[in-house]
């Protein structure tokens, strides 16, 4: 693929909110998105098929399969692929036929928005993941890759599907596994037909340098002196009021 911004696509979307149907409460939803995405230039064609629950996804079909986002969905739920590939082809005509009709008119881009953030804590050495998200972009095409110190990464990479918003955008997200190591860096790199030129967005590791052994000897010394002078000081304080009380008992007597 030359990349997203120089393939013209075409696509019809649905995205269908059905409370009632499935017995939900009306101030939650399970939205059923799906869509076909013709390429016009020498990128393959692209579908996609999902249900979401508020927002957060519950499945989505690819390559004739149901794939669950939590596995433990399966003990409540089912839902047969072979349904999926008949709404994609459908609405793969629907599309033959509004192309036709508009003259392959087509709607706005709207840019990505993207952001960079580890999913733990930074530590030295331990295992974390770098997440990328990528909000608020129509259309659902768009390139991503990540480059670790200025070289393209793909071991362990993860990807989710495109996820629809209430305005009729979407967002994406991508997972990198990484472990955190001094002078390393990362960048997300996005391409997408609102993009002027590839959006990338960088990420450098703050990590804690453990202090070196002389660092934590000198740093005990200084508490340990510390801890003298208030000693001595507390004593002092103590001698001088017990002082001072014999002094005023005398003064009563006389």
């Amino acid at each position: 693929m030359a990349g997203a911004r120089s393939v013209p696509r075409l696509l019809p979307l649905l995205a269908l909110s059905l409370p009632a149907l499935w017995g939900l409460p009306a101030d939650h939803s399970i939205v059923q998105t799906e869509f076909y995405q013709k390429s016009l230039g020498a990128a393959p064609d692209a579908e996609e098929f999902m249900f979401d629950f508020d927002g957060d996804e519950i499945f989505h079909v690819k390559d004739e399969e149901t794939f669950w986002r939590l596995p433990e969905f399966q003990q409540f739920a089912s839902f047969e692929a072979q349904g999926a590939l008949q709404n994609i082809a459908i609405d793969k005509q629907n599309l033959e036929s509004s192309m036709r009709a508009y003259n392959r008119s087509r709607v706005p881009s709207e840019p990505p928005e993207v952001a960079v953030f580890p999913k733990q804590p930074v530590e030295q050495d331990e295992p974390n993941i770098l997440i990328c998200s990528v909000t608020k972009f129509w259309p659902p095409a768009l390139e991503l890759r990540w480059l670790r110190n200025g070289a393209p990464v793909t071991r362990g990479v993860l990807e989710t599907p495109f996820y629809p918003d209430r305005d009729f955008t979407f967002r994406k997200f991508s997972y990198l596994p990484f472990v955190p190591a001094p002078g390393d860096y990362y960048d997300c790199q996005v391409e997408h037909e609102g993009l002027a030129k590839p959006a990338k967005m960088h990420w450098e590791p703050q990590i804690l340098v453990p202090p070196s052994e002389a660092t934590e000897t000198a740093i005990c010394a200084l508490g340990l002196a510390v801890g003298i002078v208030g000693i001595a000081a507390g004593t002092v304080l103590i001698i001088r009021g017990m002082k001072l009380g014999r002094a005023r008992a005398e003064r009563g007597v006389l």
